[in-house]
């Protein structure tokens, strides 16, 4: 969710990280700038806190976010591509998401793989069913 400001290469996170900092430097209260700003007031706390703790670089930088880990592997895209590229299945005249969603399931290390994770996985290495 990271928005750009037009001209600039900046996300809307550091543009209000960079203009907290100057607003507080210029004697402004942390209500005021959550107004002006619309910003949570933890925003401007943690901005602040980080700014006088770790100086001006680690207040504007982004934290590193976890993020949920990868289930599925390179290895797991091919087996999949693979499936949808194959024959179809008997009496189907062409793979859909749904089939290949329930075919792979039989299948050991995908035991929980949905419809959505094979759609994008298919968008991802450009392969078509249609």
């Amino acid at each position: 969710m990271e928005a750009q400001k037009s001209g600039s290469n900046l996300s809307l996170r550091k543009y209000n990280r960079i203009n907290i900092l100057l607003l507080l430097h210029k004697g402004k209260r942390a209500t005021d700038i959550e107004d002006f700003l619309s910003v949570d007031r933890i925003t401007v706390w943690r901005t602040k806190t980080r700014y006088l703790e770790q100086g001006i670089e680690k207040a504007l930088e982004e934290e590193q976010r976890p993020g949920q880990p990868k289930k599925y592997n390179t290895d797991h895209e091919a087996e999949l591509a693979v499936l949808a590229c194959g024959p179809c299945p008997e009496g189907r005249k062409r793979w859909t998401v749904r089939l290949l969603t329930e075919s792979l399931k039989s299948k050991p290390g995908f035991e929980t793989v949905n419809r959505e994770t094979v759609r994008l996985a298919l968008k991802k290495m450009n392969v078509s069913l249609g």
